[in-house]
Formats: structure tokens, C-alpha cells, sequence
């Protein structure tokens, strides 16, 4: 049997690594699958997205998740079967679509799985005196490594919150390698489920560089979806087009401690959720407007929650750009909402820096794998941001 860590050890010396990202949001679409090739590490990173697809999960599959997810209580033996099955699971789907890539699994030195986050309980949001940060990821990388016959590096954000973080948001180490300027200053915009950037100034990087969540990207707009029209999104922004934006709750759901607490900050769907929004109706005395009403406040809401905390961030940065990325930027609404927040501002997709925008966030976690094996650690600092590497590596057998 070949020595794992003598095969490590040979891929960390490689020139050149094909490391396979992967990332399943708490949207719940599927499994996002990119295969990058990495040249260097640290600030001398190089990346090449070869490859990228996004398999969809199945209804039944995403049942199983939304059992589980976002919730206090579950029944802890379907969490522990599903932090197995997630794990077999996504590792059928790799070696189905390296299959139609026409790629070997020989050939891939790494794969970085991010999990599928089940519950995230920043002491922020938990509030339960003495008891830490803490965020819950499942989807076991020894089924992934066994099945795939590819290391896995995975459990990224456990580090972080152990040297002191949050465990989010991780994209700021991922964008700080592969999207630094020395030109302009930058915003790296994910809109997922949570709205989450970094910050990337050209000058007092070391100073003034942060990342952190925004609040809700698509999160609540989706389980309004659901919930009033039994369809996974807006599609196109048609329900929130037909409505009107009512002040008075876009008002009450901005009112929250969350949106004045310092930076950086994170947050999930533990709060932001279809109780966050009848609680805003009760206090708003808005509980009798419509559905289309409501999903159009709704989508304002995910625009002024991101302009207000991108605000507090650059920090009178006097000119800056926007790159986004993540499902939110198909939400045309949403980036002309926006877009009226920043009409100075230049508003593009991370296609522009090379990366397709579903994809960033796969690329990103790859990123941390391959920085997981350097041969010197990479020195970062930042507000919120541990010098650290992160992740756990799983063996093939």
C-alpha cells in the first residue's frame, strides 16, 4: 500500500496541483465542482479554473438537508446517517463528473470539500454566556477520500474558530491570494444564501483589509418562495418586480442589533429566516400586504443590508469596485437595487477577474487546500482574520 504522507509530501513539491474545489451553499441548489490547477502558494498563487459544474441535487436529497438544517432541535440519528450519506453522496457525484470531464482521479493531487453547514452559532447570535463560537459543517471527507481515491482536505472553518474567529467567512483568505490590486481598490462580493465580501484596498492592506457578512443575500427571498408560491426562487425577479417596497417594514427589518454591531461579523439563516420577517410585519403593523409586496421589500432589503455594511467598510474609500458573485448576481432586481445604492460605483461579475461567479466560492475553498499543504504558512492579517491554515485531511484507503 502506498504511503499517504509520502504522496503529500510529492504533491506539495508538485509545480503544478489539480485540486478539485467543492461547495454546497444553504441554498441548497447542489453540489458546485471546480477543478483549478495552482501554481505557488501564498501571495505568489497562481489558479486556472479548468473545469466547472454545478450537480443539482435532487428533491428528496434536499428534503433530507432542510430536515436538519437551521434548526435547534433535530433527530439526531438522521443527522448522524446524513453526515455519512452527504459524504458518499458527493463523492458519487465527483466521480460522475470527472467521468464526463474525461479526467483520471489519478490525476487530481487534492479535493477541498466544504461540507454542508447544518447550523452556524456565532456567541453573537447564541448569547449562551461562557460557551464559544461555534458552526457545524457535515458530510464526512473519509467517505469523499475512500470513494474518490483522492485525498481530501475538508472542515475548513473549525480552525478558524479555534484560533479565535468566527469560522466565516472564509472567502476573505481565498480573495486576498487570488484578487489583491495594486490598481484599484476592491469589493469581492458573494451573494449566496448570506450576503458575505471582502474589502481589498490598495493602500494599508495589512490595516484596513476585512471581510465579513453582509446579512441575507437570497436566503429569505427563497424561503418566501417556498413558503407563499412552493417554488425554489423568483425566478427572474417577477414577484418582486410586481410588487411595491413598503418603508415601513423595510424599515423594521433593517432595525436589528446585528446591522450597528463592529466589523467584521457573520450570520446565517438562524436568524434571517421566515420568523426574522413576521416578526418585522408584527412590529411594522404590515402583516396585510401581499405576497408580491412583500418579496419586493424583501429583495430591497438584501440590497441595503450589503450597501450599508460595504459603506462601513471601505471606510471613505474615495473610489472602489465591485466584483460579485454567487447566485444573487442572476437576481437582475437585486443588482439594480443595488446599483441605485452605488451609482458611482462599477458593478461587475468575478468573470471579469478570470473566475466565473457561480464558481468563486469552489475556487476559493480549493485555495485553502492548496494553502493547507504549503511548505511555509502564508502570513495574513486583518480584522477577523487568524493567521492560520486551515483544514483536516482524510486518506484514501
Amino acid at each position: 500500500m502506498n504511503n499517504p504522507i509520502s504522496r503529500l509530501d510529492q504533491v506539495q513539491k508538485k509545480p503544478c496541483r489539480l485540486i478539485l474545489g467543492l461547495m454546497s451553499g444553504t441554498s441548497l441548489d447542489g453540489l458546485d465542482i471546480a477543478l483549478c490547477s495552482f501554481e505557488g502558494y501564498g501571495m505568489d498563487t497562481c489558479v486556472s479554473l479548468k473545469q466547472f459544474k454545478t450537480q443539482s441535487y435532487a428533491k428528496d436529497f434536499k428534503d433530507r438537508i432542510r430536515a436538519v438544517f437551521s434548526k435547534r432541535t433535530v433527530d439526531l440519528e438522521q443527522l448522524t446517517i446524513l453526515n455519512a450519506l452527504i459524504g458518499r453522496k458527493h463523492a458519487q457525484l465527483i466521480n460522475q463528473t470527472l467521468s464526463e470531464w474525461g479526467v483520471r482521479s489519478d490525476e487530481v493531487d487534492l479535493i477541498a470539500s466544504h461540507g454542508q453547514t447544518i447550523y452556524h452559532a456565532p456567541a453573537h447570535l447564541h448569547k449562551i454566556s461562557g460557551m464559544p463560537n461555534a458552526t457545524f459543517q457535515i458530510g464526512d471527507a473519509d467517505h469523499i477520500a475512500v470513494i474518490t481515491g483522492i485525498i481530501t482536505v475538508s472542515d475548513f472553518r473549525q480552525k478558524h474558530i479555534a484560533a479565535g474567529g468566527e469560522g466565516a467567512p472564509l472567502a476573505a483568505y481565498g480573495d486576498r491570494l487570488l484578487f489583491s490590486s495594486k490598481q484599484e481598490n476592491r469589493v469581492l462580493l458573494n451573494i449566496g444564501g448570506i450576503a458575505n465580501f471582502s474589502f481589498i484596498p490598495v493602500k494599508n492592506l495589512e490595516k484596513d483589509f476585512i471581510s465579513t457578512d453582509a446579512g441575507p443575500g437570497n436566503t429569505l427571498m427563497d424561503a418566501f418562495a417556498r413558503h407563499q408560491f412552493n417554488i425554489a426562487y423568483d425566478k427572474d425577479s417577477a414577484i418582486g418586480r410586481s410588487g411595491r417596497v413598503n418603508s415601513k417594514l423595510l424599515k423594521a427589518l433593517l432595525d436589528h442589533p446585528f446591522f450597528s454591531s463592529p466589523l467584521p461579523r457573520t450570520t446565517g439563516p438562524e436568524l434571517f429566516n421566515l420568523e426574522y420577517l413576521f416578526q418585522a410585519q408584527q412590529k411594522s403593523a404590515t402583516t396585510e400586504l401581499s405576497n408580491e409586496d412583500i418579496m419586493a421589500v424583501l429583495n430591497r432589503f438584501s440590497a441595503e443590508a450589503i450597501a450599508q455594511t460595504v459603506q462601513s467598510a471601505v471606510n471613505g474609500a474615495e473610489k472602489f469596485s465591485i466584483y460579485a458573485s454567487g447566485g444573487g448576481i442572476h437576481n437582475q432586481l437585486l443588482l439594480e437595487n443595488l446599483k441605485d445604492k452605488f451609482p458611482a460605483v462599477d458593478i461587475k461579475s468575478t468573470d471579469a477577474l478570470g473566475v466565473k461567479p457561480d464558481a468563486k466560492e469552489a475556487v476559493l475553498f480549493a485555495a485553502l487546500a492548496n494553502e493547507c499543504i504549503a511548505p511555509e504558512g502564508t502570513v495574513f492579517s486583518g480584522k477577523g482574520m487568524p493567521d492560520i491554515r486551515m483544514g483536516k485531511i482524510s486518506f484514501p484507503c
